[in-house]
């Protein structure tokens, strides 16, 4: 490599080179049309489903393991609790709940961190990232066990090894705690839920991987077929399973028997919680502004049931809507830098790319198969947030003097307001409202 090459590439001697993000935090002349215009956006309210909440979370977590547990817990019984890396409303209440429930029927719960290869494949990473949720020892009463050590326990009907958590392999019970929503890579009967979790979150890094590394038609008979293979083993109590509305309350709890997860229940469930996604009820949508994307928000940091992109070979994106840039401004702390889904942002300010841990990212990219790949592109990276709104409003496929369909949100989770450009008024959908200017 000749001097004048290292120098295109940024590279200022053997192994050391610029950090281009200090480049482009520095600023940087960009050749914006001088009479582009920003548009004004209107806060609106959006038609979305509004089921009453449940009132007390850890007290409705309590009853229903008592109630359904009661029979087949026995005293002494340990039990491994799943907890994820998800933003679970009233997660700690809902944790806090289950074990003291379970504490109550004479069992000896203890907490697994059950999120796969989050949290960077390390057992000091899961455990920083529930810190980091607010689920400590201390919160939810009992005992945190983090390892990525894994035991194979049963094997599908098709040869599909099954793994667990070895502190769950070692415990006589596994108890996943999770929120049932739509999965991000693939569509079926029963998606992200209990079923999810006591398969692929306590299956830590290599039960993902086997989960994820296959299509999306694949994936689906594999999480099946995994549920059918451990709840044979006699090691899975059930589940305890959570739906929230678009407005982030949680307005079903219910406790579920072995059959149960994987099962009817499950299933009336998921589509339960499909019926309450969020949409954004825009046919066409030139810029899509995300203030705050993370794993905390979806596994895919932005959730493609929202915005339409799945892009996932094999998985069709939505038909509605259908948008043409995406701005991504900022990633949530609990993510840790773990940005698995930045491909699905066109262009994200200079300080979010320098927030990127990529080890993170990339484990959990190649954990995630084929979906991780056109997922895990890099955006455009320019100096700041508002240089990528002037950027995305530039490249969206509209002249500049033309009126842009321009929609910002919050984050693509419990999404009951969003705020729109004039070209978009006379497409609110019925029930929407204008509540600011």
């Amino acid at each position: 490599m000749d001097g004048r090459t290292a120098g295109r590439l940024g590279v200022t001697g053997y192994g050391e080179a610029m950090n281009p993000w200090e480049q482009l935090s520095a600023g940087i002349d960009l050749p914006f049309h001088p009479d582009l215009v920003v548009p004004a956006l209107h806060e609106i309210s959006l038609p979305v489903p509004n089921p009453a909440p449940v009132a007390d979370v850890a007290k409705a977590a309590h009853d229903q393991v008592m109630s359904v547990f009661g029979p087949h817990v026995t005293a002494g019984m340990t039990i491994a609790v799943g907890a994820g890396s998800r933003g679970l409303s009233d997660r700690v209440e809902l944790l806090r709940g289950t074990i003291s429930g379970l504490r109550a029927l004479g069992a000896n719960p203890f907490v697994v961190p059950a999120m796969g290869s989050h949290g960077g494949a390390t057992a000091d990473g899961q455990r920083a990232m529930l810190e980091t949720l607010g689920m400590t020892e201390d919160a939810v009463g009992a005992e945190i066990r983090a390892t990525m050590d894994t035991v194979q326990v049963a094997s599908t009907t098709d040869g599909m090894p099954l793994y667990l958590d070895r502190h769950a392999a070692d415990a006589d019970r596994i108890l996943p705690v999770n929120r049932v929503k739509p999965h991000t890579c693939f569509k079926g009967p029963i998606e992200s839920g209990c079923t999810k979790m006591a398969v692929v979150g306590f299956g830590k890094q290599p039960g993902a991987a086997q989960i994820h590394s296959c299509g999306p038609d694949e994936m689906r008979g594999r999480l099946l077929n995994g549920i059918d293979a451990l709840r044979a083993t006699g090691r899975l109590l059930g589940g305890v399973a959570t739906v929230e509305s678009a407005a982030g309350e949680v307005v079903r709890l219910q406790a579920l028997g072995p059959s149960d997860v994987g099962g009817d229940v499950e299933r009336e469930l998921t589509e339960y919680a499909r019926a309450l996604v969020p949409a954004l009820p825009f046919d066409m949508i030139d810029v899509l502004i995300v203030e705050q994307g993370g794993k905390d928000i979806s596994g895919t940091t932005i959730d493609p049931n929202v915005t339409g992109r799945f892009w996932v070979h094999g998985l069709a994106d939505l038909a509605s809507p259908q948008v043409a840039t995406i701005v991504l401004l900022a990633i949530t702390e609990a993510s840790g830098g773990n940005v698995l889904g930045i491909g699905f942002a066109d262009f994200i300010p200079a300080a979010v790319a320098a927030g990127i841990d990529w080890r993170k990212t990339y484990i959990n990219c190649f954990t995630a198969g084929p979906s991780g790949v056109r997922r895990s592109r890099m955006p455009m990276v320019l100096p700041t947030g508002d240089d990528c709104i002037r950027a995305a409003l530039s490249m969206c496929g509209r002249a500049f003097d033309e009126p842009k369909r321009v929609v910002r949100i919050r984050s693509t989770l419990h999404l009951t307001t969003c705020w729109v450009s004039d070209a978009l008024l006379g497409e609110l959908p019925a029930g929407a409202s204008i509540t600011g200017r």
